[in-house]
């Protein structure tokens, strides 16, 4: 079904107002938005699927939809997101709730509606008219790779972890690359933050 998603126009404003906030679900609702991954993948992060090394973090197949490991590139604003959070001792989560243990969906998604709240003319999906709610951010995502970029369909369809082409297609398919998808969402990370307006207009495409 459609999940109500922030429009092209509102996202710089959007993620500026989620990083002035403070709380593990808004640095997980920020770090959804960097990576463009599902709530339930993000708020079930556990610290051992980061690879620092690599920055790559790898979410294992029993944790994804499509039943697949699943490997997200981290760009330089997800690893300092990561590098800036408050680990406790004993805490596997990389997001815990406040009472130790796994933020629930709903935390989440009262963040989108306090930062709608606070702005209730603003943050509103195109077709319905609703506040956007955490799961639209991956149709934000999909549209402005469809829309403002030249992205091939598959490598967006792949870093959101959707399945691409037929089995047999699959079955040839040896790579996920991933290492041109950290491209993509390092510019991903420059549309959400408005650094592709300050570029266009310095060059002088706006």
């Amino acid at each position: 079904r459609h999940h109500p998603a922030l429009a092209l126009s509102d996202v710089a404003n959007w993620f500026s107002d989620v990083q002035n906030r403070e709380g593990f679900a808004t640095r997980a609702l920020e770090f959804m938005a960097l990576v463009a991954a599902r709530s339930g993948e993000v708020r079930g992060a556990v610290w051992s699927e980061i690879d620092f090394t690599n920055d790559v973090w790898i979410i294992p197949s029993e944790r994804m939809k499509t039943r697949t490991e699943h490997r997200v590139p981290l760009t330089k604003e997800a690893l300092d997101l990561l590098e800036r959070l408050d680990r406790f001792a004993g805490a596997d989560f990389v997001f815990p709730a406040q009472r130790g243990g796994m933020l629930s969906d709903a935390a989440l998604s009262a963040c989108m509606k306090r930062i709608h709240a606070a702005n209730p003319q603003r943050y509103l999906d195109r077709q319905s008219g609703c506040p956007a709610v955490p799961h639209g951010l991956r149709s934000t995502f999909r549209d402005w790779a469809a829309e403002r970029t030249e992205y091939p369909r598959d490598m967006a369809e792949i870093a959101l972890a959707h399945t691409v082409g037929s089995e047999v297609e699959r079955a040839y398919r040896r790579s996920d690359m991933v290492e041109k998808r950290r491209a993509m969402m390092a510019a991903w990370g420059r549309f959400l933050r408005g650094d592709d307006k300050i570029e266009a207009i310095q060059t002088g495409e706006l």
